[in-house]
This record gives C-alpha cells, sequence and structure tokens, in this order.
C-alpha cells in the first residue's frame, strides 16, 4: 500500500496545507506551519457499512436539562445558571491570571454539593494542587487530585471512577500516543479534545477543559476544538487591577456575553454580587475626561467610568494609547469629531482607559468615549451625576442603543439623576432619571461643550 504524504498544518487556524510555507495563505501567520503525520483510515484502509441511526421531529417533547448550582453565584450566572450534565466547557485566559484558582474553588462548591469531582492536573504536581487548595481554605473539600499527561490513561481512571465532574489544566498537556506529534500540537489538540467531549456526552460527564492563550489573546490551537465544545470562557483582567472578569463568549445552554466579575484576594477569587458599585467606588470629584457610561453585559447592566487624557503632542506623530476599548474604534470617533464636528486632535497625545480594568465591547459607549474626549480637550467637566450612551455613525448621527430602559434602571439604583442619549429608541420614562436626548453629534458638542 503507498504511503500516505506527510500534511502540514497552520497552529494558528488549523489550516491544511500540502508544503511547508512561512506564512499561511489562510490567516496570514508567519512562521505557524508545521509537519503532521496524516490521520488513519482505520485497519483495513477504508470505511464500513455503518447502522442507522434513530431520528425524530421538531416536535418531539423533551425535559430541559437539570442544572447544578455550584453556590459561587458569579460563576453558576456565567455557566447560564448552573452546571449541566454531559457538557464540555472550555476555560481560556492569561497565564497567571488565576483560572486554576477559580476552577479549584468552583470544583471544590461542587463537590461540596454532592457532585463526585475530579481534579486532573498535567501542568503541576498533586502536592502543589494541595498547598493552593490549602491556602484558600478548601482542604476539607472532598476533590480527588490526580498529575497525569497521558489520555489514555486519563480516560481508563474517569471510566472507572465515573465522576459528575472533571477537571483538565490544561489540554495543551495532554497527549494522546495513537498520535504521532508532540503535546501541543495541532493534531494532539485536536484528538485529545475530540476523545474528552466524546467521552463527556456518552458517559454523562462534564468535562471542563483549560486552555492556554497566545498572544493575542485567542485560545491556542485550531478553532475546532472552540466548535467542539458547549460553553467557551474567558477569565481576564489587568494584572494591575485586582478585578477579574469571566465572560462567555459561548454558551449552548444560556446566554452568550454573559460576565461573572471577581476580586482577587488574599483568600482567593471573591464574588463581585455589584459590579457597578465597585467599579464606580473610587470615583471621587469631577474631572475634566471622566465620563460614566451605562453598558450592557449579557444581561447585566452595568456602570463603568471611561477616562481620556488629551495632550499636546512633541511627536510628529501623535500617540493614540487605549486600554479596555477597540483601538479602531477611538480611531473611527476621532475621524467623526473632526471631519462632522470640525473639532480637530492633530498634534494632540489621547490617552484612554476603562477605569478598574474592565473591557467594553458594544458600540453603545461611542457617545461615551466622543464625551470623554472632548472633555479632555476642552477642559470641561460633566456633572457627577450624569450618565451617557449610544452609538455613533459615521455620517454623525446619533443612533439609540437596545435595553435603554435597564441602563437607566441601573443609574437611577445607583444616584444618577441624569443621562445624555441619543433621541429615539425606547427608554421609557427614565425612571427617574432625567433624559437629554440629541440626534446628531453636533447637535451634542454644541449643548454640552459649547462647540461645533
Amino acid at each position: 500500500m503507498a504511503k500516505s504524504p506527510a500534511q502540514f498544518t497552520c497552529t494558528a487556524c488549523g489550516g491544511i496545507h500540502r508544503k511547508w510555507s512561512g506564512r499561511c495563505d489562510a490567516c496570514g501567520a508567519w512562521n505557524s506551519i508545521v509537519e503532521e503525520a496524516p490521520l488513519g483510515t482505520g485497519p483495513k484502509g477504508g470505511v464500513g457499512r455503518g447502522k442507522t441511526i434513530e431520528l425524530s421531529t421538531l416536535q418531539t417533547k423533551e425535559a430541559p436539562p437539570p442544572r447544578t448550582l455550584s453556590g459561587v453565584a458569579e460563576f453558576d450566572r456565567v455557566l447560564g445558571g448552573g452546571l449541566v450534565p454531559a457538557s464540555a466547557i472550555l476555560v481560556g485566559g492569561d497565564p497567571g491570571i488565576g483560572k486554576s484558582t477559580l476552577l479549584l474553588q468552583a470544583v471544590a462548591a461542587f463537590a461540596r454539593k454532592g457532585l463526585k469531582c475530579l481534579y486532573i492536573s498535567g501542568e503541576e504536581a498533586s502536592a502543589q494542587v494541595r498547598m493552593r487548595a490549602s491556602r484558600l481554605g478548601l482542604d476539607d473539600a472532598p476533590v480527588q487530585l490526580g498529575a497525569e499527561t497521558n489520555l489514555r490513561d486519563i480516560l481508563t481512571t474517569l471510566d472507572a471512577e465515573r465522576p459528575d465532574l472533571v477537571i483538565i489544566d490544561s489540554i495543551q498537556t495532554m497527549w494522546l500516543d495513537s498520535v504521532a506529534s508532540a503535546p501541543g500540537s495541532v493534531a494532539q489538540l485536536r484528538a485529545a479534545s475530540h476523545e474528552l467531549v466524546t467521552f463527556a456526552k456518552k458517559r454523562g460527564v462534564s468535562v471542563v477543559l483549560v486552555g492556554h492563550v497566545t498572544k493575542d489573546g485567542q485560545i491556542a490551537g485550531p478553532r475546532v476544538i472552540e466548535h467542539m465544545v458547549d460553553c467557551v470562557l474567558y477569565f481576564e483582567g489587568e494584572r494591575g487591577h485586582q478585578f477579574r472578569i469571566l465572560r462567555a463568549v459561548k454558551n449552548r445552554f444560556g446566554p452568550a456575553d454573559e460576565i461573572g466579575v471577581f476580586e482577587m484576594t488574599g483568600a482567593g477569587l471573591a464574588e463581585v454580587p455589584n459590579p457597578s458599585a465597585l467599579f464606580l467606588s473610587e470615583r471621587g470629584e469631577p474631572a475634566a475626561g471622566s465620563v460614566v457610561f451605562a453598558g450592557i453585559e449579557g444581561t447585566r447592566p452595568m456602570l463603568t467610568e471611561i477616562q481620556a487624557l488629551v495632550s499636546a503632542s512633541p511627536l510628529s506623530m501623535p500617540r493614540r494609547t487605549v486600554v479596555g476599548l477597540d483601538s479602531g474604534r477611538l480611531s473611527t470617533i476621532l475621524a467623526v469629531l473632526e471631519a462632522r464636528c470640525g473639532i480637530p486632535f492633530a498634534g494632540l497625545d489621547v490617552f484612554l482607559n476603562v477605569a478598574g480594568g474592565m473591557r467594553v465591547h458594544e458600540p453603545a459607549a461611542d457617545l461615551a468615549v466622543a464625551a470623554a474626549l472632548l472633555g479632555a480637550r476642552e477642559d470641561v467637566a460633566l456633572p457627577a451625576d450624569t450618565v451617557v450612551f449610544g452609538e455613533i455613525s459615521l455620517s454623525g448621527a446619533l443612533r439609540p442603543v437596545s435595553q435603554s430602559e435597564n441602563r437607566l434602571k441601573e443609574a437611577q439604583k445607583l444616584g444618577f439623576t441624569s443621562a445624555m442619549l441619543p433621541a429615539g429608541g425606547k427608554p421609557g420614562s427614565g425612571n427617574g432619571v432625567g433624559l437629554r436626548q440629541m440626534a446628531d453629534l453636533t447637535g451634542f458638542v454644541g449643548e454640552v461643550f459649547g462647540a461645533g
């Protein structure tokens, strides 16, 4: 039988190539293509006749999947209301951000609820996990530990123990002896993830996989891993801040983009039941360039502070530094302010920051960003009891955003009495908050800052 030709796979996107090249044509990554042995076609070199699968109709009635609450409310919220049996969950985050700490606290909470839980570590010895558990006050939790990287041995142990929940820390350290490549390679990640997800579905075991991330913040390995699992969570935060955000970017059993907020303390990660109050707790007197944005994260309204600083630049190309927001969105807002309102930022350094280590993704922050930039440039401070939200179009028009009423309710709860937002939409009665609605950015600049 002819020997199967080798194949070349991109470690960034998983794309398959016939030969090696320095740059991947699919994703554009450099030096990411590695040679891998092809997958076999079975002992007989062909595919036999399969069996008929059972079919059903769309009217088939099935009970919703049961859920188990851990008691860690922020973690349960991100999962969509608790842990679903036979689910596969992928958790990613920067090194040292607290992934292992969070999952150790979560698995201890589930174990105390009566679930049989296993924690398999491929990066640390069992003694190191025990030391962390002792530091967190979790050494009395009925969690079984194991330190192994051979996936065949792990699956045999899981088949014998029949746990309800297993943590694999991390998937990049697992290796399958039937795949001729090193641990952490694309083929190993794909095969190991497939085996664990298949085992979870067949045995009714919930599996949580810890994944490393690349320098771009994406989970390392082929994207097919994220398609295999039921839920993808990112644990994010700035090292200089004590706050950590657990964000669901995919969830088959609940809403995506839901977040849970934690605070890093000496005793581990503590829940933050009211993130808005905590993010605004250090906000002092009104300052130029400081604006409170009423946003929505998942199903939760949340207030965050957006800070801007504008100063004369000694450089021929002024700096644009952004933390917590998309830098491309900042460039767009600056271009709209100059083209539609006649307010130039040429020759000025612009620094933008979301306080508390939060990351804001929704376009509803556009108006708050513009207000912070204008306030810093004109040295004008907005009233301390005012929140701002709205989307800016390229024409300079202000577009209404969704869930305005929920944003205003959260603002009213925290003592804000005024809101600036686009005209139109459905803000309701304002919930006791005075509404200042504008149709376009020019009118907003003229009314609030006396310019335009």
